[in-house]
């Protein structure tokens, strides 16, 4: 019985005591009031326990340190995401929306990118579609530079998403746009401007790509970069999809898959496609998501990819610029049917703590995300249900996601944006939207996850068409916030409040004889409790770029020295490292 029940029984009752004794005889009258005096007694009592038992609950409620507030239009950012929607029903007009995080200037404050749609047959907009890049202040507001910059996009493109990496080894992140049509490589000039190099770089990919990844594959010293290609799809390739009279996107299934891409840097400026001849372009996918670590720790960097309804692959590097397919053998092509599913976004991190990296994949609804456990053999187990996922995401599809630590507590959390690709999903199938609530899941610090979204701010309970996920420390304060890229919405930046109340050391990676962005590099912090390892990967996500520096939470632990692992295969201690700040860490010669 509720409270209020008990408390209305209670409230008759006293009302009777008083009113009613003038209806009856003295003795009925002295009897119903010893009655109603019980009942009151008893409802009293009642009403006593029950307020215990609600202050003991409210008392032992979970409750979760970081608070997630919408700072998007205090931050001056007013840019929308266009996704040039028609009665078409373009695939490409669903998939679009990608994001970044990065000091584009190098004054020390991460600044965002935005990567927007573009114009198709069917949509002709009354402004420009552009992308946009807005530089970080250090007040907690962003300004727009895209004009000045140069970098709003070209035309004829209908753009996705975004990679970021100093490809050149001169000390400025560049960066690297993929598209329907044709993608783009931007140089930075080192004076608040980019140059449009793709022609001379020989990047410019004529396909329909999504994600891509910076990352030193044959450890020279000089990034290479890694294409995901989606689907073989033309405006005329469009078909009808959906019920009669009710027209929707294609399922992927519909198109025949690509060959994904490898480009190697060949030290000056330019690159070569080596697909072929590095084993890359064996096996047919639809990528949507890349990652890029070493996950046999064998020293060399291996590739792991998320296809939408067909197998995901692992790319093994075998150390001579080549590389061998073994997701079948790895057991992390399929889900735990057995069968394909939609991956779409995608990391590895140490998830367990036992310094090994699992890989973690978001799926579209009706199907979990994956959490895979690295068994340290060149294996990996699908562990969804053991660690608390199997369900959770079943009505849910997930897109953006990342493994962080927002708490600082010295365990990866895992976030994820979710969004339907169709937008009219609901006439479709009950209980499933287009725009759906994020998750952020705690770890417990063993690899076992809670759902702490309702407990970590307004933000987290709303709906978005989430595409891209960026993560970086915006404010330089020493947690992450979060970076929502909505397909047919406005982005929103999120700010962490509360996840600095524990330790953290952070560190900027500067490589000698690895790439300048020290890309794969693996650190390893051994504290008095603990050990913590973190990886720099390549990619992550979908269609995003993040903080380049690795924020590392301790809890409350106490650090007694940091190893670092370069990308070069060379291993440096460092025995001293400050607490609550940023700090350059340059790799020795």
């Amino acid at each position: 019985m509720t409270r209020r029940l008990w408390q209305e029984i209670f409230e008759v009752e006293l009302f009777g005591c008083c009113c009613m004794g003038a209806a009856y005889s003295r003795l009925k009258k002295l009897t119903m009031v010893y009655y109603r005096l019980f009942l009151c007694v008893v409802c009293g009592l009642v009403l006593v326990a029950i307020s215990k038992t609600e202050a003991l609950v409210m008392q032992d409620r979970p409750s979760y340190r970081v608070q997630f507030v919408d700072v998007t239009e205090s931050a001056g950012i007013k840019w929308r995401h266009d996704n040039a929607a028609s009665s078409e029903k373009y695939l490409i007009e669903t998939m679009t929306g990608g994001g970044a995080m990065f000091d584009y200037d190098g004054d020390g404050w991460l600044d965002i990118y935005l990567v927007n749609g573009g114009e198709t047959p069917a949509y002709k907009p009354l402004q420009p579609i552009r992308n946009a890049l807005y530089r970080n202040k250090g007040d907690g507001t962003f300004t727009d530079v895209t004009d000045r910059a140069g970098v709003a996009g070209l035309p004829g493109r209908v753009y996705n998403g975004v990679a970021v990496g100093d490809y050149d080894n001169d000390g400025w992140p560049d960066i690297y746009l993929t598209a329907f049509g044709e993608n783009t490589l931007y140089r930075n000039n080192g004076n608040g401007t980019f140059s449009d190099v793709t022609k001379k770089a020989g990047v410019g990919l004529s396909l329909w790509s999504t994600s891509a990844a910076f990352f030193d594959y044959d450890r020279d010293g000089w990034l290479d970069l890694f294409v995901c290609n989606y689907v073989e799809w033309d405006y005329d390739k469009n078909v009808y999809c959906g019920a009669p009279k009710l027209r929707s996107y294609c399922h992927p299934d519909t198109f025949k898959g690509l060959y994904q891409t490898l480009y190697r840097n060949n030290g000056d400026g330019t690159f070569v496609d080596v697909s072929r001849k590095a084993g890359i372009a064996v096996e047919l996918g639809k990528g949507l998501g890349v990652v890029t670590a070493d996950f046999n720790d064998d020293g060399w960097d291996d590739i792991y990819v998320a296809n939408d309804a067909v197998r995901n692959l692992l790319f093994k590097n075998k150390g001579d610029g080549t590389f061998e397919e073994i997701a079948l053998i790895a057991e992390c092509a399929y889900g735990l049917n057995g069968k394909p599913q939609s991956g779409m976004g995608v990391d590895f991190g140490d998830l367990d703590g036992d310094g090994l990296g699992e890989l973690f994949v978001t799926n579209i609804d009706n199907e979990p995300n994956n959490v895979w456990r690295n068994n340290g053999d060149e294996t990996f187990s699908d562990v969804t249900v053991q660690v608390g996922l199997g369900d959770v995401a079943m009505p849910y599809s997930g897109f953006g996601t990342r493994m962080a630590d927002f708490d600082n507590d010295g365990d990866l959390d895992l976030f994820v944006l979710n969004g339907h690709p169709l937008d009219n999903i609901h006439l479709f199938r009950d209980k499933v939207r287009w725009d759906e609530e994020p998750f952020l899941f705690d770890n417990d610090g063993r690899g076992k996850f809670s759902n702490v979204s309702s407990l970590a701010g307004a933000p987290l309970m709303r709906r978005y068409a989430g595409r891209a996920l960026a993560v970086g420390d915006y404010d330089n304060d020493g947690d992450l916030d979060l970076l929502f890229v909505n397909n047919g919405q406005p982005p929103v930046l999120l700010r962490n409040d509360g996840g600095n109340a524990n330790s953290w050391i952070g560190l900027k990676l500067r490589g000698s004889r690895s790439a300048r962005d020290a890309v794969g590099a693996r650190v390893k912090l051994v504290c008095e409790d603990r050990v913590i390892v973190r990886t720099k990967v390549g990619g992550s996500s979908y269609q995003s770029a993040h903080d380049p520096r690795l924020l590392i939470g301790i809890g409350k632990s106490k650090v007694k020295y940091v190893e670092i692992r370069w990308p070069s295969g060379s291993v440096e201690r460092l025995d001293v490292v400050p607490t609550g700040k940023y700090i350059e860490v340059q790799e020795k010669r």
